[in-house]
């Protein structure tokens, strides 16, 4: 059996926190969550620049610093809950997404995915069904943190095998006693430790798959 991962790195786990409660944002910090410029159907996942003037609000203990605009249609190979250490604390939830080939049902029958320990893991028998750097570059685990109840209450309803749009920001997280900090993967061709993204989520919207939406 041959096996390729790609992995995010974990930093220790601390205190425990219930996956369902977000920590409140500061309200004098509180903007409108702005969305960056969005992807076209059936594009690989824009990043773009992020403007200066833009101030994403703290939670709990944590800053968010914006590192760039991120959105991405894909489809959703698989989901895994946390309620354990700090990271659960801002995302409660890790989506595995993949997108062009990484969508197509006979791509996916031949791959075994899975996730734990917020890694995302594939497998297949004798030999990939598509070249392993296209896999890389096609597919990632992210890191979702909802910038609010309603992209929360979006976040908890999505299942493995929709088809969704995420639109929101690549962030670093900072905690207030600066010993513990958490950074997004800002390429979307890495692999191995700090390889995920961590998106700031200011929308999630479950899409119909192309083929049925031409009908």
């Amino acid at each position: 059996m041959l096996a390729a991962v790609v992995a995010c790195l974990l930093a220790g786990w601390w205190l425990a926190h219930p996956a369902s409660t977000l920590p409140p944002p500061d309200p004098a910090t509180i903007p409108a969550c702005p969305l960056p410029p969005r992807v076209a159907r059936g594009e690989p996942p824009l990043q773009s620049d992020t403007p200066r003037s833009l101030a994403l609000p703290a939670i709990g203990d944590g800053t968010l610093s914006p590192l760039a605009g991120f959105s991405v249609e894909a489809r959703v190979l698989g989901r895994e809950d946390y309620h354990m250490g700090r990271e659960a604390t801002f995302s409660p939830t890790d989506l595995a997404l993949g997108w062009g080939r990484m969508a197509d049902e006979a791509v996916l029958a031949q791959l075994e995915i899975s996730q734990g320990g917020r890694w995302y893991r594939y497998r297949w028998r004798d030999q990939p069904p598509i070249p392993t750097d296209e896999i890389i570059r096609s597919s990632a685990n992210m890191h979702v943190v909802p910038a609010d109840e309603a992209v929360a209450g979006a976040l908890g309803r999505i299942k493995a095998g929709q088809h969704v749009r995420i639109d929101g920001w690549l962030v670093r997280i900072d905690a207030a006693d600066g010993r513990w900090h958490w950074r997004s993967s800002l390429s979307r061709e890495d692999s191995g430790d700090g390889a995920c993204e961590l998106v700031y989520a200011c929308a999630i919207t479950v899409l119909r798959p192309e083929r049925e939406a031409a009908q």
